[in-house]
């Protein structure tokens, strides 16, 4: 069992997948387009969970890979992103 097997899928687009531990202290941010994923835990976890919950709450109209996509690019969790598989 690897370590996505224990994470449930949160947030589903065309571009953008989140997975997440159900205690809030591991997630997984995939950009399909470039195969690239953001696995997130420790303070990462912390610091994501803080700034998914506001994006969400500030607009709440957004879709899916609209609330991502603002995290992966403004949020700078591309830059914590590795080649997926």
């Amino acid at each position: 069992m690897g370590a996505q097997d224990e994470l449930e899928l949160v947030s589903d687009g065309e571009e953008y997948t989140l997975h997440a531990a159900g205690d809030g202290t591991h997630f997984l941010l995939r950009f399909k387009p470039d195969g690239l994923a953001a696995d997130l835990s420790g303070e990462d976890a912390e610091r994501f969970r803080a700034d998914y919950d506001a994006v969400k709450s500030q607009f709440p109209d957004w879709s899916s890979d609209q609330v991502l996509a603002q995290l992966w690019d403004q949020g700078g969790y591309s830059w914590l992103a590795a080649q997926d598989g």
